[in-house]
């Protein structure tokens, strides 16, 4: 089967995708109709079947719309060249915007099967075709309802005044908007406000209060004004403009740096609760999901695990007798550190005053703490959701991974949020912290894991060149578990030669069995 149609309607050539199931089913499909021929999807249409196909991208039909004079077309009014032998712009936009409208659309809906309302109907364009999809938005909102501006031409002459003049788009449209930090740095005409304009853009729409979960702007500090960078972020505005609307904004800023690991991806998330930002790094496998969604482990400290994970995985899920393939998603902090000191401290622990704390080496107070709850509400609640947006899921076979005090926090995650998770690795839990109190939490909720639907399973894991202490508490505190006849599952396991730190990279295989097999 051919990837694309050529059509002509009316006058005007178009260039048609149907997505994968569509010979398949009866099923209606959203539609984007993307300015320049859709060279922003032919760019990456083979990374869209991916999403399609694995389940991080709804499927939809895409409609490439050709021009052959994009000064005039993708431009709302007349103006004058940018200087030297430049062409001017004709301003023709409006008229353009009604063809697509009143004249390929209907043609579309009538040939193919779509879904018509304005929410399923989006208009996405690059530069000047962001710009142009901008004012579709303004114009015809009653059937374009989802508007992508990737590198949108915001300097073009009268845009701004006529924005700050005009209302704010109707609150029902859901916004993309993207720009790279590069984008008319070396410009000395009108264009070297590229970036300033776009900003400003965003921020007089949150003022003037325009949804904040339907507008994502999207800023790559190393972004240029090219094809390639429109291209990487159109995927990303599918998602935000087709997928369901978060309850709040997800995405404070796109972090843009590029994880070297294939299929992974990283953005940052601001917890409601606290404003702290934690940056998530979630690496996706290359295999289309199970029906019933992939595994995924949770792992804490991403800054100094996840990379050693997702290449693991990566690595290990190979076939034909590797392991499941499965998720992995690192909780980590915006710090170019692998342990964030402060920061873990006040999310991985319960409350504790010095007289409940040993002396701290060095004689230094302890940081502060407290914040577990708090954080785990973060991610029962919001990260959760996020992921399980973007990617399948099997919600049966969830795993938090945690070490030191992570190891802590997932012990205690496992008594006090029963049915989070159902599998937990804990590497060498600091068990002594708060003078030993996961053993009254045991106390308090052992009667809970009773019968086979409050089944859990806890791995823990030291490494026999550990503090002695370490290993004695954390062999103690197991024993405990697995003599109180309860469905919790709980094995200990040590690592010969491995200290405090060279554990994490020896246990990765047995973390990995563990969370998938």
């Amino acid at each position: 089967m051919k990837l694309y149609e050529q059509l002509t309607i009316g006058t005007r050539e178009v260039l048609l995708y149907l997505p994968p199931s569509y010979g398949e089913s009866c099923r209606r499909y959203p539609v984007a109709y993307v300015q320049d021929g859709g060279f922003l999807f032919t760019g990456c249409i083979r990374y869209l079947e991916h999403l399609f196909l694995s389940g991080q991208l709804s499927e939809l039909i895409l409609v490439g719309l050709e021009t052959e004079n994009r000064n005039e077309e993708y431009t709302p009014w007349p103006a004058g060249p940018l200087g030297g032998n430049a062409e001017g712009f004709g301003g023709k936009g409006r008229e353009y915007v009604d063809e697509v409208a009143d004249v390929l659309k209907p043609y579309i809906d009538d040939h193919y099967r779509t879904l018509t309302a304005s929410e399923h109907t989006a208009i996405i364009g690059g530069s000047l075709g962001g710009l142009i999809s901008w004012f579709a938005g303004y114009w015809r909102p009653e059937v374009f309802g989802r508007i992508g501006l990737l590198s949108a031409s915001l300097w073009y002459e009268g845009v701004m005044e006529f924005i700050s003049k005009s209302a704010v788009p109707q609150h029902d449209l859901r916004i993309y908007m993207s720009v790279g930090g590069l984008e008319g740095k070396y410009k000395t005409n009108a264009q070297r406000n590229m970036v300033r304009y776009n900003e400003e853009l965003h921020k007089l729409m949150l003022d003037r209060g325009f949804p904040k979960n339907r507008l994502t702007f999207a800023f790559e500090p190393e972004g240029s004004h090219d094809d390639l960078f429109m291209v990487q972020r159109f995927p990303e505005a599918l998602q935000r403009l087709f997928d369901p609307v978060p309850e709040t904004p997800v995405l404070v800023k796109e972090d843009t740096s590029r994880y070297p690991v294939p299929g992974t991806m990283v953005w940052r998330l601001a917890a409601k609760g606290t404003g702290h930002e934690y940056r998530i790094f979630v690496a996706v496998p290359d295999s289309p999901p199970p029906d019933e969604g992939y595994p995924v482990i949770y792992s804490l400290d991403a800054n100094a695990s996840f990379g050693s994970l997702a290449e693991s995985m990566r690595m290990q899920s190979r076939g034909p007798h590797g392991i499941p393939a499965a998720v992995i998603v690192g909780i980590g902090y915006d710090s170019p550190e692998p342990l964030v000191t402060e920061a873990r401290f006040r999310d991985y622990t319960v409350y504790a005053n010095a007289s409940e704390l040993p002396s701290r080496p060095g004689g230094l107070p302890w940081p502060s703490t407290g914040g577990a709850d708090v954080f785990l509400d973060f991610i029962e609640h919001q990260l959760k959701p996020e992921v399980e947006r973007r990617v399948g899921i099997d919600r049966s076979r969830q795993t938090l991974f945690g070490h030191s005090l992570g190891g802590f926090l997932a012990i205690y995650g496992l008594f006090a949020r029963q049915g989070t998770f159902q599998r937990y690795v804990a590497a060498s839990p600091s068990i002594w912290w708060k003078n030993k109190m996961l053993y009254r939490q045991w106390e308090d909720t052992q009667d809970q894991f009773t019968g086979p639907d409050r089944m859990a399973e806890l791995l823990v894991i030291v490494g026999t060149e550990e503090k002695e202490s370490m290993i004695r508490d954390a062999k103690e505190f197991v024993d405990r578990l697995q003599m109180s006849g309860s469905s919790l599952i709980a094995t200990y396991r040590e690592i010969e030669g491995e200290g405090h730190v060279s554990v994490l990279p020896a246990l990765i295989s047995p973390l990995l069995r563990f969370a998938t097999l």
